[in-house]
């Protein structure tokens, strides 16, 4: 594949990602209101189960459309286990952070959970989605759209058609 190619599937990625970034975040800040009561770790895995679902619309659907399987409960399965590793990440650094090292402000949240482990959990999910959920079968690259049609020359050689 082209360096080209891998580059625009990096930037539909990270769209996509930005996106699913959004949901997550919202999602998390909004259940961590006073109203809603929430602790951090039971915020975090409900707005990661959001954010995924969006994740893997975009994902199956643009992309890495061409990677992907004719059998889509399988690949969501797939996809769902891949964003769980994702998950226990994020998770991850933010327990650290909140229970280990005591920073227990939203924004010492908001920097562990949703800068330090969606940055380590992107690379494990592209890297894993890119090779492992969407790999598309040898030979099954789209083949090049031809801007030129092609016509046979039905004149006889050396002559013109009139």
């Amino acid at each position: 594949m082209g360096l080209l190619k891998e580059l625009r599937r990096v930037g539909k990625f990270s769209v996509i990602g930005g996106i699913a970034f959004i949901v997550d975040i919202g999602l998390f800040n909004l259940l961590r209101l006073e109203p809603a009561g929430m602790g951090p770790m039971w915020a975090k895995v409900l707005s990661v189960t959001a954010a995924t679902t969006v994740s893997w619309i975009g994902s199956r659907y643009w992309t890495f459309r061409d990677g992907k399987s004719n059998t889509p409960v399988k690949e969501a399965v797939g996809f769902f286990a891949v964003n769980a590793v994702g998950l226990l990440i994020a998770v991850g650094c933010l327990w650290f952070s909140h229970y280990v090292l005591g920073f227990t402000t939203t924004f010492a949240d908001n920097v562990s959970g949703n800068v330090v482990g969606v940055l380590l959990g992107n690379v494990f999910r592209y890297l894993m989605y890119r090779h492992v959920i969407y790999r598309p079968e040898p030979g099954a690259e789209p083949t090049p759209r031809r801007a030129v049609v092609e016509f046979e020359d039905s004149a006889p050689s050396g002559g013109h058609a009139g």
